[in-house]
């Protein structure tokens, strides 16, 4: 497992394991009007503008070619074999395990930690999308080494990027909540509230990212806005955060240096998932059901969040066949 898949082990996976029953109906309900690409050799998706006309086509494809990875597009096209008419795309959340800028495994790759951090993130994001945002067309794929993300609601696919990187950022917290108000009884007296007394809405969301970052820093991340003295005092005062006491920890890291800690969690929470895939509206990504070749996984849906183990739901047969 997390080695290379070999020529020979990518045809057995085609030919004797994979099935298109394993296609998510999201994915074969419009197969026509999607772009597929593959990348055969490993080095990236050369073969682009593939079109099927049904599950049996593409079944005939993988089991002739065996690709290395194969991939399909977010977007629905009138003519994906040139890209054109563009209808609507799906709104992704891509969040890979190795790039997680704060995981405690700090491993060089990919390990069962940083996955199982990777799965926590994306179910805390879909809480978000689901109960603050009101998607409920919401797809869990394990990529192989990560999470996708993938929404359907019609009221976002016709959206376009700008919308995307709103919606990104309110998920993600990726920006510092303006916690000012000001009250008109009180000759327009403004009031600055902290983002951890306000329980409701985006301070309550970005609370949770931070608490979250909080949680999982080892020490001795490399975050722009956080140097060793103050990562130092994080750690020792995390207990506070834990104990839902915030005032404590920031009168102990002190009004200054919080704040430079919010702006940089802020930035970290955006790093955690690769924005560029979000607001992309023609991206193309891992095919659910196929085979991620460098690390020997396979991409498949998520039916249970909560119970999925891709280690016994995503090794393909022939892992298990390795000397």
């Amino acid at each position: 497992m997390f080695s290379k898949a070999t020529l020979k082990e990518r045809r057995q996976y085609y030919r004797e394991e994979w099935s298109e029953k394993d296609l998510p109906d999201f994915i074969s309900k419009e197969i026509t009007k999607r772009e597929f690409g593959f990348d055969h050799i490993g080095n990236g998706p050369n073969d682009r503008y593939k079109v099927f006309k049904g599950k049996e086509s593409l079944r005939k494809f993988l089991r002739y070619k065996s690709p290395f990875a194969a991939y399909v597009s977010v977007a629905f096209y009138n003519n994906p074999s040139k890209r054109q008419d563009w209808q609507k795309a799906e709104f992704i959340f891509d969040v890979d395990a190795k790039d997680i800028p704060i995981r405690t495994c700090q491993c060089d790759g990919v390990c069962e930690v940083c996955l199982g951090e990777a799965k926590e993130i994306v179910n805390n994001l879909i809480d978000t999308l689901e109960d603050d945002l009101g998607l409920q067309n919401i797809h869990l794929i394990y990529s192989g080494r990560g999470y996708h993300i993938r929404i359907l609601d019609e009221e976002v696919m016709t959206e376009g990027s700008e919308l995307r990187g709103e919606l990104l950022k309110y998920a993600a917290g990726a920006e510092v909540p303006n916690t000012e108000f000001s009250n008109s009884n009180l000759s327009n007296k403004s009031f600055n509230f902290e983002h951890f007394s306000i329980p409701i809405g985006y301070p309550k969301v970005f609370t949770q990212r931070v608490k979250y970052n909080i949680q999982h820093l080892v020490g001795n991340e490399q975050i722009d806005g956080i140097n060793k003295p103050l990562m130092k005092d994080i750690i020792k005062y995390r207990h506070l955060v834990d104990e839902g006491q915030w005032g404590m920890f920031k009168n102990n890291i002190g009004p200054i240096r919080y704040k430079k800690l919010t702006k940089a969690m802020a930035r970290t929470n955006l790093e955690t998932i690769d924005a560029k895939v979000s607001i992309d509206l023609k991206r193309i990504l891992r095919l659910p059901s196929s085979l991620h070749s460098k690390v020997s996984m396979k991409c498949v849906e998520v039916k249970n969040r909560e119970t999925f183990d891709p280690f016994k739901e995503a090794v393909p047969k022939f892992v298990y066949e390795r000397n």
